[in-house]
């Protein structure tokens, strides 16, 4: 038997999914996360998930998962003290920025700067010059840097070195010899290069973009260090341990302690990746999805099984030059807080929480303000009267004094109260999902709706009806979906160079060419952590614009494609994403910016998930009879035990289906089928 572990280190709870990769059966655990040390909450979780399901530790051969750790310590500030190296003249190019104020002009009352993650104080100009097209103005003084270098050194603090030569991006030949005299000195400190980083134009986001890489780079690889060892010892040397990347690629041990910046959004990727990976499989290619959590919701739209990437990454005010998935984020969870204020006498919901301490107050722990997961209990979308695997005592009675609060503050009945909380949160929703679709040249009505997260499923029905997309899919394990995608995902690289090159002055060889060159070194990665060529899965892209535009569009395209089509096919593909977005295409004048090669490796095969015991009824798998309030008014249901669904059978609403990690509403009007890969399909009835 052989088994892969995915792994979702969140705030308050780390998630974990064990997959028999031959039986495709599947094992779940939650337990709580350790801030001071995620690595601790992970192994804690692996000891959990081995003990209930009987598996020996050294029979898990992969371990992949989502981490915080160079997110948090962006947004708490507590990174490494970083060395900055530039061309002289160029010390200043961190403050300088993009002269950027947020809010406006009001911003100019209110915003105070940030320090820069690489101080002033730490930075030193060499002598050296490398002109726009890639030629050497002025050597590299090497004596004079040298001494430079010992003089910052003797500064003392400096945890990392950042290297950023201007026109680096078209030559690195500086940078690399820098890194080498640098090493010398520096003994022990982690280097990073803007050549390696991020090979692009515009001399302040490739400075930054390398600066944050070192910034996160000491405790990224501190930590990979001390989890690949610990993973050593409680399975094995063999084992192979992978981080979820921002694009919902995976990068090696290795390549995740050089490229953390690539991590940033490591955690929000979990969930698309765990999406494409059901969906696609049922037949489901063009998806919006939403992850509603404890504190946020996380919204993303997939065409033809292919999340869509931003070729930047923003956590917190700091913006890189890093691929992402266009994940969109709104504050309205299960934890979020209602309030009405005394002014206006208006509901509001978010986005403030009661996150996990003290939490909603039907958990009883301290908390006592109403929240959107007390009105689920209220309305009895959160039964409190049945588990189903879940170990969290749900008091009613709790959640009627918090909603209580809400209602009596607006002059209102408890249960007009507990449903205009509902309403409001979808509302908040629904207009994260029109970002990402409306807003992008996109009817919603032509995707399926995907929801999950640990409360998602409740809010999924709702939300269908808002958006018109149908079905409404709720995948297996909705409550841990991130861990499933970061089991099921690919180890990935890339390589890119800035092209700056008319589409009309550029032939369809001199493509081809420059493209296997990236091709190669793409692929030196996957090569140094064992893949072989013959596992490689290498696809393209190029960022396009209409010549004199201040934005591009990036397109993606096979090798395949391209050799029929030649350069045509980037700019027709441009054209037409031109149009989608902002309704007219000109046809000619076509800008190519930058091209790249996306390496993957080939994933292993995993048996597909068995669903249910055949022949089983629909009554066999009732739990119990309860009831909830929709639209005015209560309604009789049933509750179902998700674990003994199997395909084909249909479940009517209202209806309620419970599992350990979370619970799905069916409302009145509307059915849910159960398809083949396990996904609960939920539609409107026929005639309704």
């Amino acid at each position: 038997m052989s088994y892969r572990l995915g792994v979702d280190v969140g705030g308050t709870f780390t998630d974990l999914l064990l997959i028999n990769e031959d039986s495709g059966a599947t094992y779940t655990a939650k337990v709580p996360s350790t801030p001071e040390d995620s690595s601790i909450g992970v192994l804690n979780g692996i000891a959990r998930i081995c003990e209930t399901s009987g598996v020996n530790p050294t029979e898990i051969n992969r371990v992949m998962h989502g981490t915080t750790v160079a997110t948090n310590a962006v947004l708490t500030g507590k990174g490494a003290k970083v060395g900055l190296v530039t061309t002289a003249g160029y010390e200043d190019t961190l403050q300088v920025a993009r002269s950027f104020c947020p809010g406006g002009l009001g911003g100019w009352v209110s915003f105070i700067k940030k320090p820069l993650l690489a101080p002033l104080e730490l930075t030193i100009g060499a002598r050296e010059r490398i002109a726009a097209d890639g030629s050497i103005v002025l050597g590299l003084d090497e004596d004079k840097f040298r001494v430079d270098l010992q003089g910052l050194r003797n500064r003392g603090g400096v945890e990392a070195l950042t290297i950023c030569f201007i026109n680096a991006y078209i030559n690195g030949e500086h940078e690399r010899r820098a890194r080498d005299i640098a090493a010398e000195i520096f003994i022990d400190t982690p280097i990073s290069i803007s050549s390696d980083v991020v090979p692009e134009m515009q001399e302040y986001e490739r400075t930054e973009t390398t600066v944050v890489n070192s910034y996160v780079r000491p405790e990224v690889a501190n930590y990979v260090r001390n989890m690949k060892a610990a993973l050593e010892d409680t399975m094995g040397v063999d084992t192979q341990l992978s981080i979820l990347r921002s694009d919902g690629g995976l990068a090696s041990a290795r390549g995740a302690s050089e490229s953390p910046v690539n991590l940033l959004m490591s955690g929000p990727a979990g969930g698309v990746s765990g999406a494409v990976y059901f969906c696609s499989r049922a037949g489901f290619k063009n998806i919006l999805t939403f992850d509603m959590g404890g504190t946020s919701t996380d919204v993303a739209l997939i065409q033809n099984s292919r999340p869509r990437v931003r070729r930047e990454t923003i956590v917190g005010d700091v913006r890189v030059r890093a691929p992402s998935v266009d994940v969109r984020t709104v504050g309205a969870g299960g934890g979020s807080i209602a309030f009405v204020p005394a002014l206006t006498k208006a509901l509001r919901v978010g986005p403030e929480s009661a996150g996990a301490v003290p939490g909603p107050a039907c958990y009883m722990k301290g908390g006592d303000q109403p929240t959107v997961c007390d009105a689920n209990v209220v309305l009895g979308y959160l039964p409190s009267d049945v588990q189903l695997g879940g170990a969290m005592d749900i008091n009613r009675d709790a959640s009627v004094a918090a909603v209580q609060q809400t209602a009596d503050a607006m002059g209102i009945e408890l249960m007009a109260a507990a449903e205009g909380i509902i309403k409001i949160v979808n509302e908040s929703m629904f207009g994260a999902l029109r970002l990402v679709s409306v807003e992008q040249g996109h009817d919603p009505r032509d995707f399926a709706l995907v929801g999950f997260g640990g409360a998602g499923p409740l809010h999924a029905n709702a939300l269908g009806i808002l958006t018109n997309a149908w079905p409404v899919v709720v995948p297996p394990g909705p409550g841990v979906l991130c861990a499933y995608g970061d089991a099921t995902t690919q180890l990935q690289d890339e390589a890119a160079r800035t092209y700056l090159i008319m589409a009309s002055d550029l032939t369809d060889e001199k493509l081809l060419a420059d493209l296997q060159t990236l091709k190669q070194k793409a692929g030196e990665s996957l090569l140094a952590d064992g893949i072989p060529i013959a596992d490689h899965e290498v696809s393209f892209q190029a960022d396009l614009r209409y010549a004199g535009q201040a934005f591009q569009i990036t397109v993606d395209f096979s090798d395949t494609d391209l050799r029929t089509q030649g350069v045509a096919l980037l700019t027709k593909q441009f054209d037409a994403e031109h149009e989608q977005l902002f309704t007219f295409k000109l046809d000619d004048g076509h800008e190519i910016l930058m091209i790249r090669a996306l390496a993957k490796a080939k994933s292993k095969a995993i048996a597909e998930l068995k669903v249910g015991e055949a022949g089983t009824t629909l009554e066999e798998c009732r739990v119990q009879d309860s009831r909830f309030y929709y639209d005015g008014q209560w309604h009789d249901i049933y509750i179902y035990d998700r674990n003994k669904l199997h395909e084909g059978l249909l479940i009517p609403g209202p209806a309620i289906v419970g599992e350990m990690d979370s619970t799905t509403v069916v409302l009145p009007g509307f059915d849910a089928r159960v398809d083949a890969v396990g996904n609960l399909l939920i539609n409107p009835m026929r005639g309704e």
